[in-house]
């Protein structure tokens, strides 16, 4: 009787002692989203609005090189409230924001968000009536995709500004349904409910067709879809044809292969009608087709509440319902479940950018699937059947500490390059995956069978490590996988971009830790027994590092410099460990030998203890550090120490020589 949970908007808190004290709601990824949109940044960001709280922007992945002590050192508020809608320029550096109908721009450098509202009418207790404009609660926003200056809102009308909010124009008449009988107080006669946004004949979807500027779609709040082809000098009704009345349009997506085609998600679960209602069209909405009856996929009791297309394969539609999400292949004929892992949520808002499926929830926060290469490759018009490695898309080098997926963190992958590949069974015998470069010359093999050498360590240790004793060996950095998987059906194996690391005894073809690979073209081979197929692979600058100066050129040459210290690494390991394989031997028959080898061995390795002198193999992974903690250009000192180092070190494996010959 003393454990009490105790659930609101923003989580749920628990007590374990009658209240006396109370759990954290900052540890559980609870967030009620009410849709997402994203930016053209590097990486890029996402918006959204969260109930009971604010607008959110956040990263999705990293934007520094260095571990966070929390995500929120990366999150901050936008313009607008908790309603939303939130719609970045796509730069990043202007966003508009709206709170229950009163639109911000927020501009990032100066941090001020202008007041820019369509007619700032006081509708806190206002009949709609009596509302010279209708705007419902997460009133429809949108910048347009042609021209970043324009950006459309919705009451009632269609308004639009030019020049950032200053002045509003009303581009269409009242394109909802505007039943008499609708517009009266919320809540009475139990609970006068009226805070403005109460409001059922507003527009809650808009969308301007990518292929044709000028074509608008809206969608009401109370059913009526509407379009202009002209800018909003003329307006056409085309709602589909038996959809029912007063259902809520939810999104609109209008197609970015074929000019008059468009996507329509209606929701009437409010309604206590949870039918799946999802409409595509391809003339401008003159007829329309029913993409979801409960009975192609999607199931009766499932509503809908957002559809998007794949804006790189035609006919590939994604479709966020109450329970969780479904694909088709086949442009709406057939659905299928792409739960995954992620909980039965409804999902609000899809958007498909760079490769990544972005979702927001009710309930359970923002979701990434990254890279849908698999689910393009399967929507292709001849889909190959039987095993084949799926072409990646390109890779970029980046710098950042992934986080593995925490109820009180996101989960940030660490960076590679993603390689998808299709087994029509297990094979038996060994699977390879070569990375081979422009050159031929393969640069990473790896195996199903044994560890991969590959996986990176965090950001801030080492590109190549030396090691305090002649005993310590790199271990896979989290995340990072060890080996290829060889199910049959769909295999990932995320390369991390880098060589092989340093010699070891574990691993005498290359520990973890390497060089990152250079900027350019690289192929990858997949074989198994006689069967080989192969695959381009680019992998690109950072566009940040590239902004800043450094060249591709830069990079190779750091690459090449880093790995001849992996080499010179390499070499005094082998030398030490051959000094500790003949001490080993000598042992106490021998001591004055003993002895010798063992002064040679403290000038490679670096001894145990508080604070100990390191020696030369911690020498030479102190210059891989600064050679390798960033995308750079090799500073002139680098060069310097490296080359004393490696004179050094031939003066001791000379030493060795003698010490180490028969006597």
């Amino acid at each position: 009787p003393r454990i009490f949970i105790e659930c609101n908007d923003g989580g749920a808190t628990v007590t374990t002692n009658g209240g006396l004290t109370w759990s954290s709601e900052l540890n559980q990824p609870t967030g009620e989203l009410y849709m997402v949109d994203v930016d053209e940044q590097f990486p890029y960001r996402l918006y959204a609005p969260q109930q009971d709280n604010s607008t959110l922007i956040a990263p999705s992945l990293p934007p520094v090189s260095w571990p966070l002590d929390t995500p929120a050192q990366v999150w901050s508020h936008g313009p607008g409230c908790e309603t939303g809608q939130i719609h970045p320029r796509p730069d990043g550096q202007v966003v508009y924001g709206v709170c229950k109908g009163e639109l911000g721009r927020y501009d990032v450098p100066t941090g001020q968000e202008k007041h820019y509202w369509v007619y700032p009418q006081n509708r806190y207790g206002a009949n709609p009536r009596d509302m010279k404009f209708r705007f419902v609660r997460s009133s429809p926003l949108l910048v347009s995709p042609h021209d970043p200056r324009v950006v459309y809102h919705g009451s009632q009308y269609l308004h639009r500004t030019t020049d950032g909010g200053v002045t509003w124009e009303t581009i269409s008449p009242d394109l909802t349904a505007n039943e008499p009988d609708k517009q009266v107080i919320s809540g009475e006669p139990i609970t006068r409910d009226l805070t403005g946004e109460e409001v059922h004949s507003a527009l809650y979807a808009i969308a301007e067709s990518r292929l044709e500027r000028g074509v608008v779609w809206t969608g009401s709040a109370d059913g009526p879809v509407s379009v202009t082809r002209d800018g909003g000098r003329t307006w056409t009704r085309v709602t589909p044809p038996g959809l029912p009345p007063d259902g809520r349009v939810m999104n609109i997506e209008d197609s970015p292969f074929r000019r008059g085609s468009a996507f329509v998600a209606v929701s009437r679960q409010l309604l206590n009608d949870f039918q799946p209602y999802l409409y595509a069209t391809t003339d401008y909405g003159a007829t329309w087709m029913r993409l979801a009856d409960g009975a192609n996929g999607i199931p009766a009791d499932h509503p809908v509440r957002a559809i998007r297309e794949d804006p790189e394969r035609e006919g590939l539609l994604y479709a966020g319902t109450e329970f969780g999400i479904f694909v088709s292949f086949d442009r709406g004929r057939h659905w299928q479940p792409l739960r995954l892992n992620l909980p039965a949520t409804p999902v609000t808002d899809i958007r498909v950018h760079h490769g990544d499926l972005v979702i927001s929830t009710m309930g359970r926060a923002l979701w990434i699937l990254d890279d849908v290469t698999p689910l393009r490759s399967l929507a292709a018009p001849a889909s190959a059947a039987g095993s084949r490695l799926l072409a990646p898309r390109a890779a970029y080098r980046m710098r950042y500490a992934p986080i593995r997926g925490r109820p009180d963190a996101p989960e940030y992958p660490p960076a590679a390059a993603r390689i998808d590949y299709v087994l029509a069974a297990a094979p038996e015998g060994d699977l390879m995956l070569d990375v081979i470069d422009a050159a031929g010359q393969v640069v990473r093999t790896v195996s199903s069978e044994a560890p991969a050498p590959a996986a990176s360590p965090a950001p801030a240790a080492p590109e190549a490590t030396g090691g305090e004793s002649e005993e310590t060996e790199e271990r896979p950095a989290a995340g990072v996988a060890a080996r290829l998987t060889k199910k049959a059906g769909h295999n990932r194996f995320p390369w991390d971009l880098r060589y092989a690391g340093p010699w070891t005894r574990r691993a005498p073809a290359g520990g973890p830790g390497g060089p990152m690979v250079p900027p350019g073209r690289y192929q990858v081979r997949l074989r198994a027994g006689g069967w080989s197929q192969s695959q381009p692979l680019e992998v690109r600058i950072d566009p940040r590092v590239a902004a800043d100066g450094v060249t591709v050129g830069d990079l190779v040459e750091q690459a090449a410099v880093s790995l001849k210290v992996r080499d010179a690494i390499s070499d005094a390991r082998r030398l030490a460990d051959r000094l500790r394989e003949a001490r080993e031997k000598a042992g106490a028959s021998d001591a004055p030998a003993a002895a010798r080898l063992q002064a040679l061995s403290d000038r490679l390795v670096t001894g145990r203890g508080a604070y100990p002198q390191p020696m030369l193999i911690d020498q030479l992974a102190n210059v891989a550090r600064m050679v390798g903690l960033a995308d750079q250009k090799v500073g002139r000192d680098a060069y310097v120490r490296f080359d004393d180092l490696v004179r050094e070190l031939t003066a001791m494996e000379t030493e060795a020589g003698t010490a180490l010959a028969p006597p």
